[in-house]
């Protein structure tokens, strides 16, 4: 059997193991398949200092399907772990920013598999918003006393600064953000997910602290 061009992002540890066990004996043997193939194993990011990961995003774009394995978001233990030149960001959250999409997460219910919940008949589907906030947020330490603030400066216009807090002492802040394009595209993939399955939508925010900010996704 001969099919179109599948894309396939390798991973880390145990996965990557598994998923050439699936291709070598599941896969291969049964359709001839043309396999664009990107290593995001995390010494492969670092070597090409994480190059590779926006090449995948951009071929993902290209090919508009991927099979992606789970990968090492590095932290302070496995910089040192595997002598890491930085410590990379998700390639997860990179993928999703540059796709400008929404990450929908559903169970594969198998009647030979028993459920813990027996009465659970239907599955649910989770669409979570993948661009922007916490995945391209800024963050910092504050190393003491100090005012932190946030200023948005407009083309042709006077900056607008508002006061965050005034530190008395250490701690940590936080700046994120996002856009009424990607927002909207949140809220047509997640109506044409819902309309394809016809199931009811619902919408969970926190508008009632982020005014205007989980505001945003109201209007």
């Amino acid at each position: 059997m001969r099919v179109d061009c599948v894309f396939c992002v390798s991973g880390d540890e145990m996965t990557r193991v598994i998923w050439k066990m699936i291709k070598d004996k599941l896969i291969f043997p049964y359709l001839d398949l043309d396999v664009k193939y990107f290593d995001l194993g995390v010494l492969n990011r670092d070597a090409t200092d994480d190059k590779v990961t926006v090449e995948s995003a951009e071929a993902t774009l290209k090919y508009n399907v991927a099979v992606k394995c789970a990968t090492i978001t590095p932290d302070e233990t496995r910089v040192k772990e595997f002598k890491l030149k930085s410590m990379w960001r998700s390639p997860n959250g990179t993928i999703r920013n540059i796709l400008n999409g929404t990450v929908f997460r559903e169970p594969i219910l198998c009647k030979n598999i028993p459920r813990i919940l027996t009465g659970w008949k239907k599955p649910i589907c989770i669409g979570r918003h993948a661009f922007g906030d916490q995945y391209r947020a800024t963050d910092m330490i504050i190393n003491g006393p100090g005012k932190l603030k946030m200023v948005y400066v407009p083309d042709g216009a006077e900056p607008v600064e508002l006061n965050v807090y005034d530190f008395k002492g250490p701690g940590v802040a936080l700046a994120m953000y996002n856009v009424d394009e990607s927002i909207r595209a949140f809220a047509e993939s997640s109506m044409a997910m819902a309309l394809s399955k016809k199931w009811p939508l619902y919408l969970s925010t926190k508008n009632t602290i982020l005014k205007k900010y989980d505001g945003r996704y109201l209007e």
